[in-house]
């Protein structure tokens, strides 16, 4: 998302300066403004620093207790420091909607300050192409503003979900719910497939028949070919976090969805297993993707749950 909001301010009407990044693993900065040059990138050395030199500042974090702790620091900052011009806060990661009213409440006390909640959908290949959805609600102008940086140079399409700066991130939990629910069928469904001895990769077959959904068979993909490598796609410790808020969600607008209740469960599965492997020096990924959901599915069943190879050819027997 960095790199193609530098690359596209190259020509944009507000352009001319470069992107200023912050990352609490500075390697990932320096790889990008190696990769970018200086007159996009330039790395800032705190999330002090960032705040008060940007007007414009995106934000990405794992969890909602890492968000909570960096806009603690920005607000301190201005705070010291107060603004003599708009800034505007644009927070683009998967929190609970009641931590974007906290925040919005927090940053009000700081002049010309504004938040854009604006949680984004797509894996990184969607990210890396342009192709993310953005989601936003909050103040009108400053979303207006922000669309114009965010699309086409980062996004393909925004969603506006009004004033009420919860609804995004509301919205997203929404949009997860569904995500990981056709994840949860297709874990089990592939399961059966692999127990009634036809195998998931007919039943990947008809899939693509059925439902030719470009994310949806991604994620099968993933499931077919065991590859859970976390780094790659969406790891197994964010996707827990997501179905705990949608489920937290779920409860407090009485609204059960069984099949987000079972996906956690199998999360869970799936990460004391490749922790139980950690520890014996044996996982194949060092962070594993939430497609390892699969595994819950799998040791219910009596089969392997990270390891498909091993149950390749089950073959139901026949009675005689």
């Amino acid at each position: 998302m960095a790199r193609n909001l530098a690359k596209s301010m190259e020509g944009h009407p507000a352009g001319g300066l470069p992107v200023l990044v912050y990352n609490r693993t500075v390697s990932k900065s320096e790889a990008l403004l190696e990769k970018l040059g200086p007159n996009l990138i330039k790395i800032a050395e705190s999330p002090e620093d960032l705040v008060l030199e940007s007007d414009i500042i995106f934000t990405n974090l794992a969890n909602d207790e890492v968000v909570k702790s960096v806009y603690t620091q920005f607000h301190k900052a201005l705070k010291d420091s107060p603004p003599a011009k708009l800034k505007i806060f644009v927070e683009t990661s998967t929190i609970y909607p009641v931590l974007a009213g906290e925040l919005d409440t927090l940053l009000s006390e700081i002049p010309h300050a504004r938040l854009v909640a604006c949680p984004v959908f797509g894996l990184p290949a969607a990210a890396d192409k342009a192709e993310l959805i953005c989601v936003m609600s909050g103040d009108y102008r400053s979303k207006k503003e922000v669309a114009y940086l965010l699309v086409p140079g980062v996004g393909r399409k925004v969603y506006d979900l009004g004033g009420n700066i919860e609804k995004a991130p509301t919205f997203k939990l929404i949009g997860n719910s569904l995500i990981l629910g056709a994840m949860e069928v297709l874990a089990e469904s592939f399961t059966l497939a692999e127990k009634s001895g036809i195998g998931h990769e007919l039943a990947f077959d008809l899939l693509k028949d059925l439902f030719p959904a470009p994310s949806l068979i991604s994620h099968a993909e993933r499931m077919l070919n065991d590859r859970f490598d976390g780094t790659q796609g969406f790891s197994i410790d964010g996707g827990i976090k997501d179905a705990s808020h949608i489920r937290r969600l779920t409860g407090e607008l009485n609204s059960p969805m069984p099949v987000i209740d079972t996906a956690h469960q199998h999360m869970l599965t799936a990460r004391a297993l490749h922790l139980s492997q950690a520890r014996l020096g044996k996982a194949r990924y060092k962070v594993l993707d939430w497609g390892a959901l699969i595994a819950g599915s799998r040791t219910a069943a009596g089969l392997d749950g990270l390891d498909s190879g091993k149950h390749s050819k089950v073959v139901e027997e026949e009675e005689e």
